[in-house]
């Protein structure tokens, strides 16, 4: 059996649902604001679109910190960020917490997991951190089930 991906969007979702769009872009847009900052927020909507395989989040969110400055050299390597020597403790328990979450429930967010995160960010970046991952896992789902497709021009 074969299959195949079209890359034109399959609704024009962002308008036939305006209202829960502009709920999720503002929410985004708080989380960006908030105490993780743009840099680890962005770093988490990276790493959790990679996982999910969404190319149009993916997309988006290296060109955004390309943007704010990041290295191209330690972008590429937030899918391997274990062995690469780029990433502050903070951002590699982000990127630990997100990889969590996204699997669950096959995964086990721990109380020993929770603990390393609770030794590097505070109570509210914690929260703060949980609800980018919920938010990026949602964009994932949306934006790969309706497929949008990869614009010309970056979205940033």
């Amino acid at each position: 059996m074969t299959s195949s991906t079209s890359h034109t969007a399959r609704l024009p979702y962002h308008q036939l649902s305006s209202k829960a769009f502009m709920g999720l872009v503002n929410l985004s847009d708080t989380i960006k604001k908030g105490p993780l900052g743009l840099r680890l927020a962005e770093l988490v909507f990276l790493r959790v679109s990679q996982i999910n395989g969404c190319a149009y989040c993916m997309d988006m969110h290296w060109h955004v910190l390309v943007k704010d400055g990041m290295e191209p050299r330690h972008l590429n390597a937030v899918a391997g960020w274990r062995e690469a020597p780029f990433f502050s403790d903070c951002e590699r328990a982000a990127l630990r917490w997100a990889e969590i979450l996204t699997a669950t429930p096959h995964s086990d967010a721990s109380d020993e997991e929770f603990a390393k995160l609770q030794a590097v960010f505070s109570a509210a970046e914690i929260s703060d951190l949980g609800f980018a991952i919920a938010i990026i896992n949602a964009w994932n789902l949306i934006n790969a089930g309706m497929r949008a497709p990869i614009p010309q021009t970056p979205v940033v």
